[in-house]
Parts: structure tokens; C-alpha cells; sequence
């Protein structure tokens, strides 16, 4: 059907708009081939190149004949100037001789004047109106992939966001001003996350926020925790609604496991750096709808992670940033230091009176 439309296209329309197509989507399939290096999208681009070439090869011939006219077969294009070229005339058929006065009378009237050139005009005003279209055409074409998505199937950010709000502990409303899970996740799932991280090429898989209460607590204390997974960290976020100042939290990590600890101001709040290894959980699901079964809790990977008071005076309670990866490498500290820049100023919820 569409080759029967181009058919029925005059000629210097026609073409013009298969160089024009043929160019566009040429070059642009050259461009992906070269950059995604496929080898079959490059075929297909020196197809739709060769074609072009072809295309102006023939305008090229037709341009030259209709300037240069010539006893031998016109090329495809050249026929629309059959209608311009002389034509024999038959052999006049002897008249009687005309009376003096109207020979004179028919001295004196014009002679016609070919129409060529206003023909030539006509065609170069079709090829440039069409050239002028379809280039309009193409150019949006071409800039079309710059403001929309090149492929519905390339990976989109996750979203904190499930479209259902889960109901709120009753500690949270005693707690004063506290940040819930899905406000974290949205102050964490930064666009510039990954390049805080030392990624910047990577995309966001996982993203979520729950409004928790600290373990071993009873439910007497808020602990809202956002998390957001890329392909090399993980990042975790919570804030820990206690009386617990960051001098008895370095004193109590101490105590335990903890490793590398190293005291700071971050943002104008006193903060501590540390490491400890996470926890490793096996699931076995089993086969044959039988059930699962959980395997013996094991040592994870290390894990970095950076607590800040909840406010200058450090009366109680902190924020904790996290980050460890499955390999086991872990960002330099600076990473730390910047998403608690990025992120914790907009949650802070505690006054400083």
C-alpha cells in the first residue's frame, strides 16, 4: 500500500523524500550500531545508505538529462520532460497561396514561446518544497530520542511509593515531630544517589520505607528505616527515636563488634563512624509445595556505617547510615559523609530548644 502511494507521487516530489527518509534513518541506525556495537543494525544501516545513494544517483541522471536532452530512453524521472522536448511536425500540405493581405496579417501576429523554463522552475520549486518538508520531518525525528525514552524496556528508577500507607505504631504519636519510613525513602532515593556512591552509571532496583519500632523496646520506641538497592551497594537509612546520646552509643559499640570507630561533627551534630559485619539468613523454600525452612544465621559482608545525633545538643537518639555490598567492597568514607549532607537535612524534625 505505501509503495503504491510513493508511485502515484510526481517524481521530483517523490524523491526528494526517499533521500530524505533514507538519509535520516541511515545515519541514525549507523549511530545505535556504533555505540550498542551490533553488528545486524549496522548491516541494515548500510542497506538503508546504499539505498539513499541510489536514490540520488537517479535525481542526479534526471537533473542531467532534462539539462542536456537526448535521443536515448529517459531515466526514471526524465519522462516529465518528454512533454517539454520538440516534437516532429507533419509536413505542411501545399495551400493555395494566401492573398497579400493576409499574409501580412498573419506577419504581424506573435510567435509562442516554449514553456520549459517555466516548467524547470516548477519542478526545482517541488523538489526544494519537499526536501524542505521532509528535512522539517526528519529533524524531529532525529530529536525525538533525546526527549523521550529511546526503549520502553530500558530500566526506570524504583519508587518508594506502594500506593498503600501503612498505619503508624502509637509510639510514633507520642513521639515529638518524628520522620516516618516513606518520608526516609523519599529523602534517600535520591537522582544523584548512585553518584554519591561512586556509580553515577547505575539505576536504582529497589526502593522502600517502613515505620518500625526499635527491637527489644516493647514498641516504646519509633525506629522509621528507608532502604534503596543498587547493583553494587545497598544504602540504609533509619532514625532512632531514644535517649541515647552519640557518647554512650560510642561507648556501647565498644562493647560489641564494631571496628574501625572514629568520632566527627557532621553537619554541626556530634557523629561516629563504624563497621560491623551483617547477617547472612538462608531460606530454603523446598520443593513439591512442601514449605521452607531457614538454614543457621550466618555472617554477612562488612558494613560502614555512619551515626548522627538527631540535633546539635545530642539529648538523645540518632540517625544511622549504612552501606555494605555483597562483594564485601565498601565505598571510601566521604560517600558517607555526602549522602548525610544530601539526605538529613530534609528530615530533621527536633528542635534544638
Amino acid at each position: 500500500m505505501l509503495g503504491f502511494l510513493l508511485r502515484l507521487l510526481p517524481f521530483w516530489v517523490r524523491e526528494p523524500l526517499l533521500i530524505a527518509v533514507g538519509s535520516v534513518l541511515g545515519v541514525r541506525i549507523m549511530y545505535l550500531a556504533v555505540r550498542d556495537h551490533d553488528r545486524v543494525a549496522a548491516g541494515l544501516g548500510v542497506v538503508f545508505l546504499v539505498f539513499t545513494a541510489i536514490r540520488v544517483h537517479t535525481v542526479v541522471r534526471a537533473l542531467r538529462a532534462r539539462r542536456s536532452p537526448s535521443p536515448a530512453a529517459p531515466e526514471d524521472g526524465a519522462a516529465v520532460d518528454a512533454a517539454a522536448q520538440p516534437q516532429p511536425q507533419p509536413q505542411p500540405q501545399p495551400q493555395p497561396q494566401p492573398q497579400p493581405q493576409a499574409q501580412a496579417q498573419a506577419g504581424t501576429e506573435p510567435r509562442p514561446v516554449p514553456d520549459t523554463p517555466e516548467k524547470d522552475h516548477n519542478a526545482w520549486a517541488q523538489a526544494i518544497a519537499a526536501v524542505a518538508v521532509f528535512g522539517a520531518i526528519a529533524a524531529v525525528l532525529w530529536a525525538a530520542p533525546r526527549f523521550m525514552p529511546s526503549d520502553v524496556n530500558s530500566p526506570q528508577p524504583a519508587s518508594c511509593s506502594d500506593g498503600e500507607h501503612e498505619e503508624l505504631p502509637k509510639v510514633y504519636k507520642k513521639t515529638p515531630q518524628p520522620v516516618t519510613g516513606e518520608e526516609l525513602c523519599e529523602a534517600l532515593n535520591r537522582p544523584d544517589l548512585a553518584k554519591l556512591l561512586g556509580t553515577p552509571g547505575e539505576t536504582a532496583t529497589t526502593a522502600s520505607g517502613t515505620s518500625n519500632t526499635a527491637p527489644l523496646t516493647d514498641g516504646k520506641v519509633a525506629q522509621p528505616e528507608a532502604q534503596v538497592a543498587f547493583d553494587t551497594y545497598t544504602v540504609n537509612v533509619s532514625a532512632t527515636y531514644d535517649e541515647m546520646s552519640t557518647d554512650q552509643y560510642v561507648k556501647l559499640m565498644k562493647f560489641g563488634n564494631e571496628r574501625d570507630i572514629k568520632t566527627l561533627t557532621v553537619l554541626g551534630r556530634p557523629a561516629v563512624l563504624s563497621s560491623d559485619y551483617t547477617m547472612k539468613i538462608e531460606i530454603n523454600l523446598g520443593s513439591g509445595g512442601s514449605g521452607g525452612s531457614g538454614g543457621p544465621v550466618g555472617q554477612g559482608p562488612l558494613a560502614r556505617t555512619l551515626s548522627v545525633a538527631l540535633d546539635h545538643d545530642d539529648r538523645g537518639g540518632y540517625y544511622d547510615i549504612t552501606v555494605w555490598s555483597a562483594s564485601g567492597a565498601l565505598p571510601d568514607d566521604s560517600a558517607l559523609l555526602d549522602i548525610a549532607e544530601k539526605v538529613l537535612p530534609t528530615t530533621f524534625t527536633a528542635t534544638t530548644t
